[in-house]
């Protein structure tokens, strides 16, 4: 009996001692996935536009891009599916049953109600409410002349209705964006304005849950076992808040740092492109946007048609791309940029790169003395726009363009583009919803063609953009868009696309599954991705 009390002993503590080491290796085996982030001190979408990290991988939308989808497509998310009334007016989402949020609330059409109400309600102050500029009753909730907004409906506890003023084609898409993403009524309104700015305040139904929120040097995300389309397979997200690109290329080589976002790095993207070890651990996309030049149409000497279009045959355009983004790109001949639903090169001319015809046009223009053209940059932004500037000012000298080279601080810079009164200036333009619309209504209508001082201003054009916006065969509108193009860039020499960019990654070997994001930015959502012990 002793003996056998003995043996009981031995293999309990045999047991407990596997179960231990079953324990450290399971908890030896944690995927955890670290990046380089940026500091904020929100991470309500609704309040910011400029960090999407925690929006993007903590809470969900109605709809999403689907992931590594090219053109991009949407697809359902938090409304299982959705129908659209036949005058385009009316939008009716269906939401998924049994969603949870955080705290372990169910998501219901109330909740959607009060997300998009929040937004609107004047005393929020939000950054998002041109989302739901076209709702019916929007501007009036947002003026303050109403309580609610009369194009929000709650139809049952898993049906929303959206309507419209009048039919706008983007509006699928624009949901689709981190501005739109769903909050729980119960928990936000309990937080109230301070919602978002920490850990304990951060609530949504995404893939991973905030649980470290330390400014200016960390955020800690974790795997929500919960999650309606199954648990990540990283089990802990960490964004570290790094200084500079040389720190953040020291820690990667170190494997403190899992993916090198080469956007953060600009600089260092020649090292990674030519070291035998990273070289073939890059994976690139297109940053859906364009780098462009303005000219100013309504200011001499670009108020006429031939001297803009001198400028852009003046311009060897490949050989900015190859010295100033190391050949990481190509070039575009219109407004809608690779990645983009709508992009279609075939159906444009190409811009040619003509130094000698561009001449001829400027004598043809009354320049045969050549003429003279102010290029303007912002003091402390990039090195990019000097250098750029600079290649433009050597090209363009032998069609006969003399080129000032302008620096002026931002609020200058600014001030004067608001007023149409910047000549000149290269920009870059990354989009967020997946629609043309983005750009062209944003660049060449009207106000807002003038606010950026390119100040556009072909009539028929002006009501093309404008019925483009209103029409609901997708298929006709995108071929309409592409002939818009060839008339506001081509015809008119509007502007001058550059080129698009790609957006380059180098990643550690145990990284797996990664898809380069659809849109613009440097956020993503990491739910697809895996790491490798």
């Amino acid at each position: 009996m002793k003996r056998t009390v003995q043996r009981m002993l031995v293999l309990a503590v045999v047991m407990f001692a596997l179960v231990g080491l079953i324990a450290g290796v399971a908890q030896a085996k944690e995927k955890v996935l670290t990046i380089a982030g940026f500091s904020t001190d929100t991470v309500d979408a609704h309040m910011t536009t400029a960090e999407y990290f925690v929006p993007l991988n903590a809470f969900d939308r109605l709809v999403q891009v689907e992931p590594g989808s090219n053109p991009p497509k949407i697809v359902p998310m938090l409304a299982e599916k959705w129908n659209v009334s036949k005058d385009g007016k009316v939008f009716t989402f269906f939401l998924r049953k049994g969603v949870k949020f955080h705290n372990g609330e169910e998501l219901t059409a109330d909740d959607v109600l009060y997300t998009f109400d929040r937004v609107l309600n004047p005393a929020t102050k939000s950054f998002q409410t041109d989302l739901f500029d076209f709702v019916e009753g929007a501007r009036e909730r947002l003026d303050g002349k109403a309580d609610s907004v009369s194009g929000f409906k709650v139809l049952d506890k898993y049906t929303f209705q959206i309507t419209l003023k009048e039919p706008y084609a983007p509006f699928l898409a624009s949901m689709g964006t981190p501005g739109a993403n769903i909050y729980n009524r119960k928990f936000t309104e309990e937080f109230g304005a301070k919602f978002g700015q920490t850990a304990e305040s951060t609530c949504g139904t995404g893939p991973f849950i905030l649980k470290e929120y330390v400014l200016n040097d960390h955020f800690t995300l974790v795997a929500n076992p919960d999650y309606w389309a199954g648990k990540a397979k990283i089990d802990k997200l960490v964004a570290r808040i790094v200084p500079d690109s040389e720190t953040l290329r020291l820690m990667f080589l170190t494997g403190e740092i899992d993916i090198f976002d080469c956007d953060q790095g600009f600089s260092q993207i020649p090292f990674f492109m030519e070291d035998a070890k990273w070289k073939d651990l890059i994976h690139r996309g297109p940053r859906v946007g364009l780098v462009y030049m303005t000219m100013n149409n309504q200011m001499k000497p670009f108020d006429d048609v031939r001297v803009r279009k001198a400028f852009q045959m003046a311009v060897d355009r490949k050989k900015i791309l190859d010295t100033v983004y190391f050949g990481n790109g190509i070039l575009i001949d219109g407004i809608i940029p690779r990645g983009l639903v709508g992009y279609n090169p075939e159906a444009l001319p190409k811009i040619e790169y003509n130094p000698a015809k561009a001449k001829e046009l400027l004598v043809e223009a009354g320049y045969p003395d050549g003429v003279d053209v102010t290029l303007t940059q912002v003091t402390g932004w990039s090195n990019r726009w000097v250098q750029i500037n600079e290649l433009f000012q050597q090209m363009v000298k032998d069609a006969g363009f003399n080129v000032k080279l302008e620096a002026v601080d931002s609020a200058t810079y600014y001030a004067k583009r608001k007023e149409g009164g910047l000549m000149a200036y290269p920009q870059i333009w990354s989009l967020d919803t997946n629609d043309p619309d983005g750009t062209i209504y944003n660049f060449f209508y009207k106000d807002r063609s003038f606010g950026r001082s390119i100040c556009y201003n072909n009539e028929a054009a002006m009501n093309k953009i404008i019925e483009l916006r209103f029409m609901p065969d997708q298929e006709q509108r995108m071929k309409e868009y592409n002939e818009l193009e060839k008339t506001i860039v081509h015809d008119d020499a509007a502007w001058l696309p550059l080129f698009s960019v790609d957006h380059l990654y180098v990643l550690q070997p145990r990284v797996k599954n990664f898809v380069v994001p659809w849109n613009g930015w440097s956020d993503m959502s990491y739910y697809p991705m895996d790491v490798e012990d």
